[in-house]
């Protein structure tokens, strides 16, 4: 119940108080934990709950019964609510950023899908003013410096070895806006342009690859530190032939993305994942088209269309027919899978969802943990873990009982 206290001078900031909930915080979960909101940060964070009139000025959101945590960070997000970040529509970019947000995802990169060169740089031009405004964190170019062996949703005739130069013409169109980009190492001009983009401050990703462990050892010695979507489009681990995999895996310089759907991956496979690279290595991503937040139907993927049936998006015609494209998933369902199914403790999932992509994203200095001064992007789940409300930056998005 939310209730109005009258210390609170007309000069302040507006001031809420979340009290009662279980808080998520870097160093575990509290019991019954309080955070005060402030001018659209994160106030005073404490470990216990007060008395609701102590020291409560303010907006008080008695948020019993309920668990805090972070807004959760999706570093590989193609689309949602019907839209797509392929469009080059701003009105349709948005439709895409304020499903997810509605799904607790508060900071989001928009991944683009394999095109012609020009396509993508305009595709680059309209994501980059939506990140100048603050409304994504970023853009992520997946293909088309990928492998046609393992291309899986995107067009095979529209790939291209990664040429620096073409790799220089995307990231010149993205304004500097450009957070990573996806290549297959092993094609010509692949380790050239995974140092190229190390050495711009883009993260070189690993994917859509039919490398072999070697040359994967010598691409992430080249200044790759992510895995796309570890295990999906790429060789399946081997004994004599560990492949991609087994090097992605045991490097500690490198990030290993998940799709945590119950589709892409068993879950004995993630979980293996988990324990071989360990909690601050795991990213999980939706690589969510159109259909996330959507019932099933025929929805575009960049140049291709898909048909989504039982949840599941497949490619529906041409040379990739059959091949699943993307996910339908939103990241509260990887959360709660995480923790109903996988059997990740909820710091596990928090650092997965949240802390881990936001230090790779080089924005853990203002999200991706409840702490004070950061920004107050949070979401609040009930007993079962669905979310009932979702806060960005100070700001209810999805209001939970009571607020």
């Amino acid at each position: 119940m939310a209730q109005q206290q009258s210390a609170q001078r007309p000069s302040d900031p507006p001031r809420t108080i979340l009290a009662g909930a279980r808080i998520a915080r870097p160093s575990g979960v509290v019991e019954r934990g309080r955070i005060a909101v402030e001018g659209g940060r994160i106030g005073d964070v404490h470990s216990r709950d007060l008395d609701l009139a102590e020291g409560a000025a303010g907006s008080v959101v008695d948020l019993s019964g309920h668990l805090i945590v972070p807004g959760f960070i999706d570093m590989h997000v193609h689309g949602g609510g019907g839209g797509s970040f392929s469009s080059a529509d701003p009105e349709e970019c948005m439709t895409v950023v304020e499903t997810h947000r509605r799904h607790g995802t508060t900071s989001m990169l928009a991944s683009t899908v394999t095109g012609e060169l020009t396509d993508l740089a305009r595709q680059a031009a309209v994501l980059a003013e939506l990140v100048q405004q603050g409304e994504l964190a970023g853009i992520h170019f997946e293909g088309p410096f990928i492998s046609p062996d393992r291309c899986g949703a995107h067009q095979p005739g529209l790939l291209r070895d990664p040429d620096p130069a073409d790799v220089r013409k995307l990231l010149d169109a993205a304004h500097g806006t450009a957070s990573m980009m996806t290549v297959a190492p092993e094609l010509p001009g692949g380790l050239a342009s995974v140092r190229l983009l190390a050495d711009a401050g883009v993260i070189a990703a690993i994917g859509h690859t039919d490398s072999s462990y070697d040359a994967t050892r010598e691409a992430i010695d080249a200044g790759a530190t992510v895995a796309t979507h570890l295990f999906n489009a790429m060789p399946a681990l081997g004994h004599r032939a560990p492949g991609p995999v087994a090097a992605l895996l045991e490097d500690e310089r490198i990030t290993v993305e998940l799709i945590n759907d119950g589709t892409h991956l068993h879950p004995a496979v993630l979980q293996l994942a988990v324990r071989e690279a360990g909690d601050g290595r795991v990213a999980f991503i939706t690589d969510a088209m159109g259909a996330a937040g959507m019932n099933d139907g025929r929805y575009p993927l960049g140049p291709m269309q898909v048909e989504v049936k039982d949840g599941v998006a497949r490619i529906s015609e041409g040379p990739t027919a059959g091949s699943i494209a993307g996910s339908t998933l939103t990241l509260d369902r990887a959360f709660q899978r995480a923790v109903t199914v996988d059997g990740l403790t909820v710091d596990q999932a928090v650092q997965a969802l949240s802390a881990t992509p936001a230090r790779l994203l080089g924005i853990d200095d203002r999200t991706g943990a409840l702490q004070t001064g950061k920004d107050a992007d949070l979401v609040v789940l009930d007993a079962a873990y669905d979310v009932v409300g979702v806060m960005r930056r100070g700001e209810w998005l999805v209001r939970p009982p009571g607020a």
